[in-house]
């Protein structure tokens, strides 16, 4: 029998995967349902592979060496991978925990004449899987902060369209809370659009947000201040009456700033600073089209 632990588990490669495979379909918590049994299957071959490429006796006692790069980088790869399909942290580790039964079973059953061997083989390989389901577990997080920090961009983005409703005329519909990191983001777009366009009016409105405080204020009036920098006039829209009373309350001046009660009322005020006349033409049959 060969005194290499690694390179008896090396030998029985193909009886670990199935062993390892029947343990992960025959448990009630299995997530068919987010990965196919093929492709876990696949899975399983392909970090088996791994493992046992660059496995050594040396590197099974320290699983922080080098030459387990490769390795690692497939765990997290694998961790990053479940995360965006929607397996839990707790998912995750436990397909590679679920690795170390079958482990110990081969080299229980290879060691079963030599149980002093036995029991260190088996610490060993415990202590080797586990710190791989812990580097399993941390990459596992940085893939779901990753994917929270991109969603949340995503959001911003879509929560801050700078849109051009006129000629001449943008507008900027504002939901949620307007942080400084925001509003930043916010007055960039703003400015680059007004380069773009040409545009020589902005419509900041605030309908969406719901609550306007000193700092808030503040953010807008940065922007305003940017804005009329750029060549272009600023107005505020959606001015409802507990956001008036809150300005006046906490002693902010808005005076040099045109304010609108909505944004129809700012669109209107747009017009008349752009000398344009909006008007309802009445219909008439001379289109050739019939009305009831």
């Amino acid at each position: 029998m060969t005194s290499s632990t690694v390179e008896l588990l090396r030998q029985k490669k193909k009886q670990i995967l199935t062993g390892w495979m029947n343990g992960q379909l025959a448990d009630s918590q299995l997530r068919d349902d987010l990965m196919a049994n093929e492709d876990l299957h696949a899975q399983s071959e392909k970090l088996l592979d791994t493992l046992f490429t660059v496995l050594t006796d040396d590197s099974l006692d320290h699983p922080d060496s080098a030459s387990l790069n490769p390795l690692v980088d497939m765990l997290s790869g694998i961790s990053k991978s479940r995360a965006r399909q929607g397996f839990t942290p707790r998912e995750t580790a436990n397909y590679i925990f679920s690795l170390k039964d079958t482990l110990l079973e081969t080299v229980q059953f290879a060691l079963k004449d030599n149980p002093e061997r036995l029991v260190g083989e088996s610490l060993k390989i415990g202590k080797f899987i586990d710190s791989l389901g812990i580097i399993t577990f941390e990459t596992f997080i940085q893939g779901r902060e990753e994917i929270i920090v991109r969603q949340t961009d995503e959001m911003i983005n879509v929560s801050t369209p700078v849109v051009q409703i006129w000629e001449g005329i943008l507008a900027v519909p504002l939901i949620g809370t307007l942080d400084s990191s925001r509003a930043l983001l916010v007055m960039e777009s703003l400015l680059q659009e007004i380069v773009n366009t040409g545009s020589s009016i902005a419509i900041l409105d605030i309908s969406g947000v719901p609550m306007v405080d000193t700092m808030v204020a503040q953010n807008l009036i940065k922007t305003v201040s940017a804005t009329r920098l750029m060549g272009a006039e600023c107005i505020i829209s959606g001015i409802r009456p507990e956001i008036a009373q809150t300005i006046v309350h906490l002693g902010i001046d808005l005076s040099t700033i045109v304010t609108k009660a909505s944004l129809a009322s700012a669109l209107k005020h747009s017009f008349r600073l752009l000398r344009l006349d909006v008007k309802k033409v009445p219909t008439s049959s001379s289109d050739g089209l019939a009305y009831d």
